[in-house]
């Protein structure tokens, strides 16, 4: 046997809110858009991304250890207001979701 599985790797990614690493389906990609935080979740938007859990507890986390400038190498604070927005929206449908 050379070891070797037929199950294909999932690629992983960091939250920069929790710190935990998970499948890079699960998380939501971010993309800072002219000091403007852009949630992308299709994953297509040019420049560096960031990925967060889409939870208000990962969300408020990482606003709160300063996380997206640093991980987006900008200096000074970014405008969140959009991305908290579709974060509650996701998380809203997804409570509803589940029985």
């Amino acid at each position: 046997m050379s070891g070797r599985t037929h199950a294909r790797a999932c690629p992983e990614r960091t939250c920069v809110g929790c710190r935990e690493r998970a499948a890079k389906s699960e998380l939501l990609r971010i993309v800072a858009v002219e000091g403007v935080c852009v949630p992308d979740p299709s994953g297509t938007l040019p420049g560096r991304g960031a990925y967060v859990h889409p939870a208000l507890v990962c969300l408020d986390l990482a606003l709160r250890r300063r996380a997206f400038p640093r991980a987006f190498r900008v200096q000074g604070p970014l405008d969140t207001a959009e991305l908290r927005g579709n974060v509650e929206t996701a998380e809203t449908v997804a409570q509803q979701a589940t029985p």
